[in-house]
């Protein structure tokens, strides 16, 4: 293993040890501010909802007028601030909570960066090429809010900044390897509230209870057949309620999430709810809805030439490349038509989870695949 790839996993451990619960990735965000003042990246800065930004141009002292490549990776977990951080480093694994999702895809934006610049210096570029040659800058960006109720809105800040004048997004995911992100999965996110008059368990036995109409909306909830093409599904992720084991609950909550790959199938599974929860409410019972999350959903034809770029640069390192369908930062630039692709690092197992980890041997290849593609995309 080349004493590159060494750097990326220390630097991935380094940042897994910073917390950074969605909402709260300052702290990550500061240090990723260091390491792109450190190798000298352009024009570094902290936005007002948290990204990092640093650029790189073959360009010495000014911008690129070709349009830029933009290289994202998540700053945030899904992990409270008050979680163990502890690393464990046994039979080719790194445990630890994030690792994967997202420290070592955040690593691997000051990977590529490494990489790139020892590719450019073996091919004895020192002077900036001919204008016929030149080749767009690479904004390498650290944002924010991918995870839970983020809703995606670091991302949001990117597109916003950057629009469709771009070569493409590419978004870096650490345990994705092998996939190539084409399409982006709708979401739609609820809390619905239920509300009565409560009571005492013994005395006002009878009474509506909160949690009991929440549980008779759930199993109608279980009553909706889903398509599986395009696959559609549906999740009860959070319930809560009550006071005290002999108290009727006046108030209960829970959080619901619906995904689906067609734009159409999400649609019509929103209004089946949504008509749910409308007749949920009675005399005495009041049920309501807020909506909390949504992601747009998108696409880019696996014909496009990115695509078909990932996949033969993954070919070319004895990989399979599996064409697939997900929930993340590339929704926001697919669902308006930009081009947009996430790629992965290595492979690893346990994401959101306390057993989470990362599989070192294929970061090599990994990191490779990223540097290829992205040299080839920018010709």
């Amino acid at each position: 293993m080349s004493d590159i790839i060494n750097n990326i996993i220390d630097l991935a451990i380094q940042i897994q040890q910073i917390p950074a619960p969605t909402f709260h990735e300052s702290m990550r965000a500061e240090f990723v501010r260091g390491l792109f003042e450190k190798e000298g990246l352009k024009d570094v800065m902290i936005d007002e909802v948290g990204n990092v930004y640093g650029r790189w141009s073959e360009v010495e002292n000014q911008k690129s007028k070709v349009k830029p490549l933009i290289i994202s990776a998540h700053l945030d977990t899904v992990f409270p601030m008050d979680m163990d951080l502890s690393i464990k480093r046994e039979d080719g694994r790194v445990y630890g909570i994030g690792i994967g999702d997202n420290s070592l895809g955040v690593a691997a934006l000051v990977g590529l960066l490494w990489m790139l610049r020892k590719n450019r210096s073996g091919r004895g570029t020192t002077n900036a090429p001919p204008p016929s040659e030149e080749k767009g800058d690479i904004w390498f960006v650290a944002n924010v809010g991918e995870e839970g109720l983020g809703n995606l809105h670091g991302m949001m800040a990117v597109v916003d900044r950057f629009g469709e004048n771009v070569l493409a997004y590419l978004v870096l995911e650490g345990m994705a390897l092998g996939y190539v992100y084409h399409k982006a999965v709708g979401v739609k996110r609820y809390r619905v509230t239920a509300k009565t008059r409560g009571g005492h368990s013994w005395s006002d036995y009878g009474q509506p209870s909160a949690v009991l109409e929440l549980s008779r909306f759930i199993v109608d909830l279980t009553s909706l057949n889903l398509p599986s093409k395009p696959r559609t599904t549906m999740n009860v992720g959070k319930l809560q309620g009550g006071t005290s084991i002999n108290v009727i609950p006046a108030e209960a909550w829970l959080e619901l999430d619906l995904r689906s790959e067609g734009p159409d199938e999400l649609a019509e599974l929103i209004d089946r709810v949504e008509r749910l929860i409308e007749t949920a409410s009675r005399a005495g019972v009041s049920v309501e809805a807020e909506a909390i999350g949504e992601r747009p959903a998108g696409q880019m034809s696996t014909d496009h030439p990115l695509i078909k770029l990932a996949q033969a640069c993954l070919q070319e390192q004895g990989l399979d490349a599996m064409l697939t369908a997900g929930s993340t930062d590339a929704n926001i630039p697919l669902s308006r038509g930009y081009p947009a692709l996430v790629l992965g690092v290595t492979r690893g197992g346990g994401a959101h989870t306390k057993g989470e980890f990362i599989n070192t041997e294929p970061i090599e290849q990994g990191m490779e695949h990223l540097m290829r593609f992205v040299e080839k995309a920018r010709e």
